[in-house]
């Protein structure tokens, strides 16, 4: 996901699969299965996701327990929107971008032009 490193993406693709909340440990033994991340590193990069707003966080006992702050889905559109803002020439951005969206992509942009309501 744009705006994100490498681990902190790791970690908002654990935080999206799950169906609940999650402590640092259990971020940390899912992200172990595939690495050997020190409990500590995993910690850092959840606090800094939560400053970042990409995480909540709510104090349970004595763990915080995290939760994405929107689904990945809005999380990649609102990237979107950012990158189109600053792009100093969104038309062409959506122009470029249209031209190499798959079939069923362009169908799904159809599909949800139709549904937006009108400004």
């Amino acid at each position: 996901m744009q705006g994100l490193g490498e681990l902190e993406n790791g970690v908002m693709d654990v935080l999206w699969t799950s169906d609940s909340p999650m402590t640092v440990r259990e971020v940390l033994a899912k992200l172990n299965e595939t690495r050997d991340l020190a409990y500590t590193t995993v910690m850092t990069v959840l606090d800094n996701l939560h400053r970042k707003g990409w995480v909540n966080r709510e104090l349970q006992n004595r763990a915080y327990l995290y939760t994405p702050a929107e689904s990945r889905e809005e999380a990649a559109a609102r990237v979107l929107r950012e990158l189109l803002d600053s792009s100093g020439d969104p038309e062409a951005v959506l122009l470029h971008f249209a031209q190499s969206a798959s079939d069923d992509e362009t169908a799904a942009l159809r599909r949800g032009l139709r549904r937006r309501p009108k400004r």
